[in-house]
């Protein structure tokens, strides 16, 4: 679902542009429908990004009320472990692998943009990077977490 809106932007030369913005799309899905990252690059972020939501590492905006639940399964000894759980932590692991991977100095701009999807200048500013430095050191990232996640 498509959410346009119209927005005023100055652009580096200074002019005033009035551009139409897709409220829907990533950050993600913005740099790379404008070649500022490759597919692999893409990919990477995408895979990233799906074990952020497996991991269900964002806040929560409801009450957790899997640990209220009475144990189950007739076992000794305990309730049985959710499926779920198992996939979560897996998630969680690899999402670990991969930012680890990218390292330290990288992988800021890289949760900032892949996972919590704020925008690039975004990104930069609130780092205190100056503009488009972000860019460079995101491909860098990508491209880190890419050999991680084995993408070609």
């Amino acid at each position: 679902m498509k959410k346009l809106i119209w927005r005023e932007v100055t652009a580096p030369d200074g002019t005033v542009l009035k551009v139409q913005v897709n409220l829907a799309e990533s950050s993600i899905s913005w740099l790379h429908a404008r070649a500022m990252i490759s597919l692999r690059q893409y990919d990477a972020a995408e895979a990233l990004r799906l074990d952020w939501e497996r991991a269900q590492m964002g806040p929560r905006v409801t009450m957790n009320w899997e640990s209220a639940a009475a144990p189950s399964g007739g076992r000794r000894g305990g309730a049985a472990t959710p499926i779920g759980s198992e996939r979560q932590t897996a998630a969680r692991d690899r999402l670990h692998g991969a930012l680890d991977t990218a390292g330290p100095g990288l992988k800021d701009i890289l949760w900032r943009v892949a996972c919590a999807g704020e925008g690039l200048s975004a990104a930069e500013r609130a780092l205190g990077w100056p503009g488009r430095a972000g860019k460079l050191v995101l491909g860098f990232a990508l491209d880190r977490v890419a050999d991680y996640y084995r993408i070609r």
